[in-house]
């Protein structure tokens, strides 16, 4: 079998026109360049389609098959065998076999193993990173986003010593700090990895209710305990990597979409977390639910105007119904 190719002698641009042929176990070039070798001394570069097969040589010299199905069929004729790497890469069925053992290892790993790193990991970080991580966010905010309070100081004092004198749920409380600023972006509250629980004027304003504003704070007090804010950056430093490794482009909306989605189930699981521990915590102080279901009932309706109140958050509705649930079993003590 004779195929038409093209050798370059890696030195100048120049094109030999060559006839490429297998001769006893050698691989023989005729024409403006003659030339005689054995596969084992060449590289045969990976095929991509149906596109221009290429041989290189080790002197720099290289050679241009066009007919990619006769390039083929040339060297299995030779006894040539691709690697086995760049045969599964080719092959559907490799592909599919290596799509599925991908999903049983990132599944499992995403589900079970990254939330337990990450609650590790948050565990075990120097206070010092953890400062330093909520001093510069709550810098950020202060410059963009955020403006003095407007509260009077008697009723955000009122509010700080209420909650002072509340027993924690749980053994090992954070310290923390309660500020409070008015904000362009409306009512909302949360809690920094350095110890502050930051609640907006607007939200005080819309519960209108000491019950509920010491809900909101059990709530926020909930994440600063189980460390939530560090484990979802964790968590969303690893999902995007993760996602750029597969996507290859770290910029790309395609690339931030998994990143949002995956992150977004973490942050309700987070959710759930810190509502139980302001369930605790007001059930051990002898607090009526009813302050944290106007809570929910009321950002539930403001989600409604707004578009998405915190999409991060669970529903109002089932929120609601874990304190329904928490009602009736401390009745049925």
């Amino acid at each position: 079998m004779i195929i038409q190719a093209a050798y370059f002698d890696g030195k100048t641009s120049r094109r030999h026109a060559v006839e490429l042929m297998h001769r006893n176990g050698v691989m023989v070039l005729h024409g403006d360049v003659r030339r005689a070798f054995n596969l084992a001394e060449v590289v045969v570069l990976e095929r991509a389609g149906n596109r221009t097969r290429k041989i290189a040589f080790s002197d720099g010299a290289y050679l241009e098959v066009s007919d990619a199905a006769s390039f083929d069929a040339l060297m299995a004729e030779a006894g040539y065998r691709e690697p086995i790497a760049i045969r599964m890469h080719h092959s559907w069925r490799w592909i599919l076999v290596a799509a599925v053992i991908l999903i049983a290892i990132v599944v499992p790993g995403y589900l079970y193993g990254l939330p337990a790193a990450s609650k590790m990991i948050a565990k075990r970080l120097p206070e010092a990173a953890q400062h330093a991580i909520g001093r510069e966010a709550l810098s950020f905010l202060d410059q963009r986003i955020f403006a003095p309070s407007t509260l009077s100081p008697e009723r955000q004092q009122a509010i700080v010593d209420r909650f002072k004198t509340l027993r924690f749920p749980q053994a090992g409380a954070p310290q923390y700090e309660i500020l409070f600023r008015k904000s362009g972006i409306g009512p909302n509250a949360f809690a920094l990895p350095s110890g502050q629980i930051v609640m907006t004027d607007e939200l005080v304003k819309l519960l209108g209710d000491d019950d509920a504003v010491m809900g909101v704070l059990a709530h926020e007090l909930g994440h600063l305990h189980e460390r939530h804010l560090l484990r979802r950056v964790i968590q969303g430093s690893v999902v995007g990597l993760v996602t750029l490794v597969i996507f290859g482009d770290a910029s790309s909306v395609v690339t931030a979409i998994p990143t949002a989605m995956l992150d977004m189930k973490y942050s309700r699981d987070a959710e759930r977390e810190a509502d139980s521990y302001a369930i605790a915590m007001m059930q051990a102080n002898d607090i009526p639910l009813d302050g944290l279901k106007l809570t929910f009932e009321k950002l539930g309706k403001k989600s409604l105007q707004m578009g998405s109140y915190l999409s991060s958050h669970p529903p109002a509705a089932e929120r609601l119904e874990r304190i329904r649930l928490a009602e009736r079993d401390s009745v049925g003590r």
